[in-house]
């Protein structure tokens, strides 16, 4: 019964619900205590089932629910207003004293030679 969609899921989880209720009743007829019905085989094989079609729809409604964030996160990009970009920057008085010593060494050398 794998499936990724959601309404499958859903049907699955209804399915087992039903099947779990039907064991119940038919092992209360037959006048089984209340403290072995969990220790029940089948019972067990049925919730573990319910327990993995939880878990998978929990993973689907993730999954869903991060596209659905992704899609607001693309809009939200989309209708900001871009930047402009100012071709080649010009160096500041402050990138220049911020240059590095070997830098400024290359530099005094250059100037000394010319």
């Amino acid at each position: 019964m794998p499936s990724k969609s959601k309404e499958s899921r859903m049907e699955q989880k209804i399915f087992w619900e039903e099947k779990l209720k039907q064991r119940l009743e038919v092992l209360a007829e037959n006048g089984v205590e209340s403290g072995k019905l969990s220790k029940d085989m089948t019972v067990k094989k049925i919730r573990a089932k319910l327990r993995e079609t939880g878990a998978r729809l929990k993973a689907v409604e993730a999954q869903e629910k991060k596209v659905e964030e992704m899609a607001r996160e693309k809009a939200e990009k989309l209708a900001a207003p871009k930047e402009k970009k100012t071709g080649k920057k010009k160096k500041t008085e402050e990138e220049k004293a911020a240059e590095s010593k070997r830098q400024q060494k290359k530099k005094k050398k250059k100037e000394a030679k010319a």
